[in-house]
């Protein structure tokens, strides 16, 4: 069957006496993956924080991240920008055991504001999404597209550097003894390549000591229930490969050198030998560097 063409009417919320803000929330609480951001869950609406009210609070059980969204029907402003970024940073600093991500929806952002966050994209994680309202008929479609994407965390590929030192409990505090004991267990198999291997427990992420240096050819995002893993092989896409068939969750879209995954303490168990191969790699293509 072939598709039909629908002529449609592009409608500005802001100027409807039909809809308001109000309702753009209760739809999109209903089912926030219309937003594009995958199957998020509604946390709270209207949550009161120091300045204001969080629009929409999301999140993503499974990456144990929040979601900090404003809504703006209309075009796009300063002080939204800056509500923004004010409801992200009381949200990161009240629980700092999840990952946060700004989002700013509007009908309307325009080149300038988008240079605006764009500035802000390289150091907050924000994500800018478009609002169009279609009308067809006597229906109205709603059509979000991401403007501005996050980019690629600087935390994620750099080592050290501007990383303040940390210690165990400031990670238990951010993530749990599971996760822990699951980063111990992995420096224990790249010990096998080197006994003077240790963690290097850092604020942005836990990396290796090498006796008196650090030597961060693997690094270690420690969450809730998970374990994310930041390894640097000497074929990146040749072991996304290999994982993926061991049905690792790898993060293919993530740019720069390291393969990113997710795994828990029984999945590195389960694949034990794929892990020691892993690392063992990683170690190998560091010491040829």
């Amino acid at each position: 069957m072939s598709l039909q063409y629908l002529k449609h009417e592009k409608v500005s919320l802001k100027g409807s006496p039909d809809f308001n803000e109000k309702w753009l929330q209760e739809i999109i609480s209903q089912d926030p993956s219309i937003l594009g951001l995958g199957e998020l869950i509604l946390k709270e609406m209207e949550k009161p924080l120091t300045y204001g009210r969080l629009d929409l609070l999301l999140k993503d059980d499974e990456t144990d991240t929040r979601y900090e969204v404003e809504i703006q029907l209309g075009r796009v402003d300063e002080s939204h920008i800056i509500r923004t970024l004010e409801y992200w940073d009381e949200e990161r600093n009240r629980y700092p055991q999840y990952d946060h991500i700004a989002v700013i929806i509007a009908e309307d952002i325009t080149s300038r504001f988008l240079n605006v966050i764009s500035l802000f994209n390289k150091a907050i994680p924000i994500i800018a999404i478009q609002l169009n309202a279609l009308r067809i008929d006597d229906k109205i479609v709603l059509n979000f597209t991401k403007v501005l994407d996050l980019i690629q965390r600087a935390d994620d590929d750099s080592d050290d550097k501007n990383n303040e030192p940390a210690d165990r409990s400031y990670w238990l505090k951010k993530s749990s003894e599971e996760t822990l004991s699951t980063v111990d267990y992995c420096i224990e198999l790249l010990k096998r390549n080197n006994p003077l291997l240790s963690q290097n427990y850092l604020k942005r992420s836990i990396g290796i000591r090498d006796q008196y240096k650090s030597n961060n050819m693997v690094l270690f995002w420690p969450k809730k229930a998970f374990l994310r893993i930041g390894s640097k092989n000497s074929n990146k896409d040749l072991w996304i490969e290999k994982l993926e068939e061991a049905g690792i969750t790898v993060f293919k879209e993530r740019k720069g050198k390291r393969i990113h995954l997710r795994v828990t303490k029984d999945e590195i168990n389960k694949n034990e030998e794929l892990f020691k191969e892993l690392f063992s790699d990683a170690y190998k293509a560091d010491s040829e560097t």
